[in-house]
């Protein structure tokens, strides 16, 4: 196990013929003895082999020049008998976004001040205090809206 990871951390070296010496009798030795190893050097043999195939430069024509500056001293004199073109008003787009966001902030700010009712409706809960005959002494009962429950809280009776 130990000596596979060696050899395969080698096997790239091995290939290129960079490795030398001991260290390339070790990988020879080991590939010969293992098969995984082998197959492993095998696979990456064939696809170098493919990459370089791939690689392969391509012979490629020279390029035609013959019209190159015949074309650019048409396009210069085409440019002298050119007419501008006429100026249009273009659509101003931050004009027209900015007419609307004002438009929607008055409106919204007209709104929110007419709209702006309030409902007075039942109090959800209801508070009320009663005097003790203690003097420094006070009861509160909070009891919630249309439910069978009260809450008593008594001040000041540190009797």
């Amino acid at each position: 196990m130990l000596s596979c990871l060696l050899a395969r951390r080698r096997i790239g070296a091995y290939l290129d013929g960079a490795l030398q010496g001991p260290g390339a009798a070790s990988t020879a030795s080991h590939l010969a003895g293992c098969g995984h190893c082998r197959r492993q050097t095998e696979e990456l043999r064939r696809l170098r082999a493919r990459l370089q195939h791939a690689l392969t430069p391509i012979a490629v024509a020279d390029p035609d020049w013959t019209g190159f500056w015949p074309g650019i001293v048409r396009g210069i004199e085409d440019g002298r008998h050119a007419r501008p073109l006429p100026r249009v008003r273009r659509w101003r787009p931050k004009w027209a976004l900015s007419g609307a966001l004002a438009a929607v902030l008055l409106a919204s700010a007209t709104f929110w001040q007419f709209g702006s009712t309030t409902v007075q409706g039942e109090p959800s809960i209801v508070v009320s205090s009663a005097d003790t005959e203690y003097p420094h002494g006070s009861v509160m009962v909070y009891s919630p809206h249309e439910q069978n429950l009260a809450v008593v809280w008594i001040f000041g009776i540190d009797d």
